[in-house]
C-alpha cells in the first residue's frame, strides 16, 4: 500500500497537468464571452473598448499561446488575475479557503463521529426498532436538500429561538483576529481572545451541523453495513470464545476494520466538500470557495474558475494520497503487501 501511496505521490504533477488542460480548454469553448463582464453590455459595440480590454487581459492571443503563457505563469504561482476582483487568483483563494477549510474540517468531524456512533449502535441493534430508527435517520440525512435544511435552520434557531447568531464568520461589528491560520477559531485561541473564540465557535457551529448532517447518513449506513459483515468472521467468534467483552470485540476487534470503507468516503467527502459545499456557503454567508467559484461562474470569471478547479482536483489528490497512508495506520497488515 505504501507503493501504491509512492506511485500517487510521483503520478500527481502530470495528473494535476491534466486537470489544469482541460478546465482552461473547458472555459475557452464554453458560451458566453467575458468581456461582457469587464467593460460592460454598452461598451460591447466599441470596438475600441473591447480592443483594448482584449490586450489587456491577453484575449487577443491564439488559444495555444494563452494556454502555454498560463502553465508558464502557473509554475512561477501565478493563477493570473480575477476579471471581477482585479486581484490576483491566488491571493482570493488564500483569503477564502481557510474559511472553507474550517467549516469543512468541523462537519467532516462532526459527521464522522455521530455517523460511526449511529453506525455501531445499529449493527448492534440489527433488525430492531433502534436499527430503524437510525437508518430512516441517516437516509432522511442524506437525502433532505442542503438548501431548505439551511434556510429552516436559520428560521428555527436564529429568527426565532435566537439559539444561534446570524450567518456569517463573526458578528458584522466584530473584526477578524489577527491572522496566522486564517481560521477564525484558531487564530482567536491564538491570539487569547476569549470573546472572539466563543463568537467564531457560535457562527460555526450551526452551518457544521447542517453539512455535517449529510456525512452523518452517509458514514453511519456505511459503518452499520460494514459491522454487520465483519462481525460473522470467525476471529470475532473466537474473541467472544476467549472471554472477550462485548465492548472489546466492537470497538477494538470489530470496529477498526470496518472503518477501512468508511476511511475512502470521508476521503472523498472531505475532498469533495472543499468546492461542493456552495449551498451552505451561500445561505450562511459563508466568504470560501464555493461563494468564490458561484460568483466566478456567474460572470464568466476564467481565471478564477480554473483556479479553483485546481484547488478541488488538488483537494481530491492529496486526499487520496493520505487515505492511503491512512489504510497503513488502520491494517498494519498493508504494510508488508507489494
Amino acid at each position: 500500500m505504501l507503493k501504491v501511496a509512492l506511485q500517487r505521490l510521483v503520478m500527481m504533477p502530470f495528473l494535476l497537468l491534466g486537470i489544469i488542460t482541460v478546465a482552461f480548454f473547458l472555459t475557452q469553448v464554453t458560451k458566453g464571452d467575458p468581456l461582457a463582464a469587464l467593460i460592460g453590455e454598452r461598451q460591447m459595440n466599441n470596438p475600441v473598448v473591447v480592443a483594448a480590454a482584449k490586450e489587456r487581459w491577453g484575449l487577443d492571443r491564439p488559444l495555444a499561446e494563452r494556454y502555454l503563457v498560463y502553465v508558464g505563469n502557473l509554475a512561477r504561482g501565478d493563477m493570473g488575475t480575477s476579471f471581477r476582483t482585479r486581484q490576483p487568483v491566488a491571493t482570493d483563494l488564500a483569503q477564502r479557503l481557510p474559511a472553507t477549510l474550517e467549516l469543512v474540517i468541523a462537519a467532516v468531524l462532526v459527521g464522522g463521529s455521530v455517523g460511526t456512533v449511529l453506525g455501531l449502535v445499529a449493527a448492534k441493534m440489527k433488525d430492531r426498532a433502534t436499527d430503524t430508527a437510525i437508518r430512516i435517520f441517516a437516509l432522511v440525512g442524506s437525502s433532505v436538500p442542503m438548501f431548505w435544511l439551511g434556510l429552516i435552520a436559520l428560521f428555527i434557531f436564529f429568527a426565532t429561538l435566537g439559539w444561534s447568531p446570524g450567518p456569517g464568520r463573526l458578528d458584522t461589528r466584530s473584526l477578524p483576529p489577527p491572522f496566522v491560520t486564517g481560521f477564525f477559531t484558531i487564530d482567536a485561541l491564538i491570539a487569547g481572545d476569549g470573546a472572539k473564540l466563543r463568537d467564531a465557535l457560535a457562527h460555526l457551529v450551526l452551518p457544521a451541523l447542517m453539512l455535517g448532517w449529510t456525512v452523518v447518513g452517509i458514514v453511519a449506513r456505511l459503518v452499520r453495513a460494514s459491522l454487520i459483515e465483519v462481525l460473522t468472521q470467525d476471529y470475532i467468534l473466537v474473541a467472544r470464545a476467549k472471554g472477550a467483552g462485548e465492548v472489546r470485540v466492537l470497538l477494538i476487534h470489530a470496529l477498526r476494520n470496518a472503518l477501512m470503507p468508511t476511511l475512502t468516503i470521508l476521503g472523498f467527502t472531505f475532498a469533495y466538500l472543499i468546492t461542493g459545499a456552495v449551498l451552505t456557503e451561500t445561505i450562511f454567508a459563508w466568504p470560501g470557495i464555493g461563494s468564490y467559484a458561484v460568483e466566478a461562474a456567474r460572470t464568466l470569471d476564467h481565471p478564477a474558475i480554473i483556479g479553483v478547479t485546481i484547488v478541488g482536483g488538488a483537494a481530491f489528490l492529496i486526499t487520496n494520497l493520505v487515505t492511503d497512508i491512512a489504510y497503513v495506520f488502520a491494517d498494519p497488515r498493508l504494510r508488508d503487501r507489494r
